[in-house]
């Protein structure tokens, strides 16, 4: 099913607009993002073809059915949260059933972890992302090579250096290993290239050294040393960085450059709301999405703000969180028993 079959066969119940309009962020430059909710034809629900979620290929049109709508508030889902408080002017729609889901039914004690245990997920997003533009990694791939290193007296010096110094082809190396020693070979050499030693590495791409035979009496010339740990987390590093690099948002990393703060500004703004979302959750009892402090946050979000000023507010947030949890009246969780018969009763209605 797509958005446009719920419409044409009148199966929204909900439908707003959510995102930046609905907390009053809004630039003339953003985007609409539509919420909605819907139900599915009895022969979809009561059949095997359920479908908890249907989106546009952009995903800034996304609708719920109404079961998984509620799981989610249950939950204290933040997105979830916000859609059923959304303010009047942002509503679109709204379906007399939808009056049977109540915001203070959800809010609870749960947001302490869902708001802000996600809003730290985003923090430490932010501190991943800081890293990367902050350390750009060339396009061109070390190789396990580049993790080698060969033993010089009391130091040691990386394979390629000593393999040039000493004017020998890696390929014509030949490695053993050394017992109880992880990550340590003794190293020979094949002069003629006639014994058939298969290299430190045999290819580029080699996730680990090559073992050779060696012939009894060879001289050894060397002991290696693969930090192979090191080349396993350089690899992890290197697809993260060119994975964000094809697929970042140029003109939100062009905002970032040009601030030249080195870290995601609308990504920051958007974590401190949450915090100070949870916070007067927890402290008031209530939801309000439409932020009070308008121009605080567009100022994070234009990047007038240092990254650490921005992490100590974050923690600031955190702890008043946890404050405010001790002695919040906020139940530890939504009465569930009373929820589900709320949604049945819905379904009743909906299905009869």
């Amino acid at each position: 099913m797509t958005i446009q079959d719920l419409k044409f066969q009148n199966l929204i119940l909900f439908e707003v607009i959510s995102g930046s309009k609905s907390f009053g962020l809004n630039t003339p430059t953003s985007d609409t993002d539509i919420k909605g909710v819907y139900y599915l034809p009895k022969e979809k629900f009561f059949g095997l073809d359920y479908i908890p979620q249907i989106s546009n290929e952009t995903n800034d049109e996304v609708y719920y059915e109404i079961g998984r709508f509620v799981e989610l508030l249950l939950k204290n889902n933040p997105n979830i949260l916000e859609i059923l408080a959304s303010p009047e002017d942002c509503i679109l729609y709204k379906h007399p059933l939808m009056e049977h889901l109540q915001l203070e039914d959800f809010l609870s004690k749960l947001c302490k972890d869902s708001f802000a245990g996600y809003a730290v997920t985003q923090i430490k997003k932010a501190r991943g992302l800081n890293k990367k533009i902050v350390n750009p990694m060339p396009k061109e791939k070390k190789s396990l090579l580049d993790f080698c290193y060969v033993l010089k007296g009391y130091e040691t010096v990386l394979a390629n250096s000593f393999l040039a110094e000493n004017n020998l082809k890696q390929e014509q190396c030949g490695l053993v290993n050394l017992p109880n020693s992880r990550g340590m070979f003794a190293l020979f050499y094949d002069d003629n290239n006639s014994l058939g030693y298969k290299g430190i590495i045999q290819k580029e791409s080699s996730n680990e050294v090559s073992l050779s035979s060696i012939p009894k009496n060879e001289k050894v010339i060397g002991y290696l040393s693969c930090n192979q740990d090191g080349y396993s987390k350089y690899c992890k590093e290197y697809t993260e960085y060119w994975n964000w690099i094809d697929k970042r948002n140029e003109d939100r990393y062009n905002t970032n450059q040009q601030h030249g703060k080195n870290y995601d500004s609308k990504n920051m703004m958007h974590t401190i709301r949450l915090l100070q979302t949870a916070e007067q959750i927890l402290s008031t009892g209530r939801l309000n999405i439409r932020v009070p402090n308008r121009d605080e946050l567009l100022d994070i979000k234009a990047g007038n703000k240092e990254y650490d000023d921005l992490l100590e507010m974050a923690d600031n947030l955190i702890a008043s969180i946890e404050s405010h949890y001790i002695t919040s009246n906020l139940p530890e969780k939504p009465d569930e028993e009373k929820v589900i018969q709320t949604l049945i009763k819905i379904r009743e209605e909906l299905y009869q």
